[in-house]
């Protein structure tokens, strides 16, 4: 069952792959056309992000089934080592204390961890690592994409990269994990397929809300 369970992550991921043109702000990045001032505004708006979806992914694993909560615990230490990533790049961008303390959030980009949130609270916690595998694949190369223009085109070193670094790079262990809750899921069935689905595709529509609010 662990090979259906992979295969169902793959296929669910090749099949909710978002339209490539859903993101907007990534490509000026690539080509190194981005303001600094808008790398600035994404420092602080994933000063928000982060410690949001932190609490939202503790929450799932005090509600889940033993293997979905490790996969959400493990996603939560992620996050909190990803913070202490944001805290160099948002400095590189020179957007100190005084102005992160003073930043109001965007609307638009904050539509995502709120619907984090949602789902923490009201989804099952199974079909929630199936809707965020699909999710976190398509971040982990907006991710990937960044790091490397960062250095490029703005001359970012490795340390205010490092955020972004983090996302991109695989992590077999989280993979193992995901996998092991959705076997779990499948062999007890607990997973809804369509739901899982559901949740997905709106995850996605909130992400690309949060890249559009930005450019």
């Amino acid at each position: 069952m662990t090979r259906t369970a992979r295969e169902l992550l793959e296929t669910t991921t090749r099949e909710l792959a978002p339209d490539p043109g859903s993101n907007p702000l990534v490509p000026l990045i690539a080509r190194g056309e981005a303001d600094r001032s808008t790398l600035a505004t994404l420092a602080l708006e994933q000063r928000w992000v982060i410690p949001a979806d932190r609490r939202a992914f503790l929450h799932l694993a005090e509600r889940a089934d033993p293997e979905s909560a490790a996969y959400f615990t493990a996603l939560a230490e992620g996050e909190a080592l990803a913070a202490e990533y944001l805290e160099t790049f948002t400095a590189a961008c020179g957007a100190d204390e005084t102005r992160a303390d003073a930043y109001t959030p965007l609307p638009g980009c904050q539509s995502y961890p709120a619907y984090v949130a949602w789902l923490a609270l009201n989804a099952d916690p199974s079909d929630v690592v199936l809707a965020l595998t699909v999710n976190f694949s398509a971040w982990g190369g907006y991710c990937a994409t960044i790091a490397e223009a960062l250095r490029t085109h703005y001359a970012f070193g490795d340390e205010a990269c490092a955020f972004f670094d983090f996302f991109a790079q695989p992590a077999p262990d989280l993979d193992n994990a995901g996998v092991d809750a959705v076997r779990a899921a499948l062999d007890e069935g607990r997973l809804d397929k369509s739901r899982a689905h559901q949740y997905a595709r709106l995850l996605q529509a909130y992400e690309a809300m949060f890249w559009k609010a930005l450019v």
